[in-house]
């Protein structure tokens, strides 16, 4: 049983998802490629791998964006900041979690205009773009007038940025906000310089990896 009571939600984001699920043996075989050449770096993609990845949804999987629309319903989060919006497949699930709170905003980031072109117009058709700030360009850029109070995070973004974001959100964090980040298990090296900061004293975070497929973070505000 899904979490979204909305069908018509439900059957736009069944169809972004099999979109999504139709390109991983393409992006598999892409980066299993380049693996083998050895080409490939921890710490960030280069501008081939970003020219293949411009058109891709990689959409946070179904249950990972169930559990978050749980976090937001339980947090009651009204103000919900999530680092890397692609498509927008997640960015439908929180919406609509702060949608049955009463209302607020979703800030999402997005790079590739493409990307965001094709959110916007499925927010639209959605019903829940006025519930959506998505802001287009570098997230160190966009993310640097956040206001707080920020309830929840969620991080779906290439691991090279996964620190900024987390440096730039962190001040407008309410206690007990929660942060969720993907893959952390599959990249967890690739992931350093963000658990560096979580695991700094003096940012007042704790952490745990949920048995997810590839890990999910979940980090709480003190």
């Amino acid at each position: 049983m899904s979490v979204l009571t909305d069908t018509a939600l439900q059957a736009r984001i069944d169809g972004l998802q099999a979109a999504s699920i139709a390109q991983e043996a393409e992006t598999n075989r892409y980066f299993s490629e380049r693996a083998k050449k050895g080409d490939l770096s921890w710490d960030g993609l280069d501008a081939a791998a970003n020219r293949f990845m411009a058109d891709k949804l990689v959409a946070l999987e179904p249950i990972k964006a169930e559990f978050c629309h749980m976090l937001c319903r339980a947090l009651r989060a009204t103000r919900v900041v999530e680092i890397g919006t692609s498509y927008g497949v997640s960015t439908l699930y929180l919406a609509d979690a702060v949608r049955a709170n009463g209302g607020g905003v979703v800030i999402g980031t997005e790079y590739e205009p493409a990307k965001a072109a094709a959110a916007r117009a499925s927010f639209e058709a959605a019903g829940v773009a006025h519930l959506i700030d998505l802001r287009e360009g570098d997230l160190r850029e966009t993310l640097k007038d956040l206001e707080g109070p920020i309830d929840f995070v969620l991080m779906d973004i290439w691991t090279e940025m996964a620190r900024p974001a987390l440096e730039l959100v962190h001040p407008h964090l309410r206690p007990g906000a929660v942060i969720v980040a993907d893959n952390t298990t599959g990249f967890r090296h690739a992931y350093r310089h963000f658990f560096e900061f979580v695991a700094e004293p003096k940012n007042g975070l704790t952490t745990m990896t949920l048995p997810f497929d590839g890990g999910l973070e979940m980090v709480v505000k003190g």
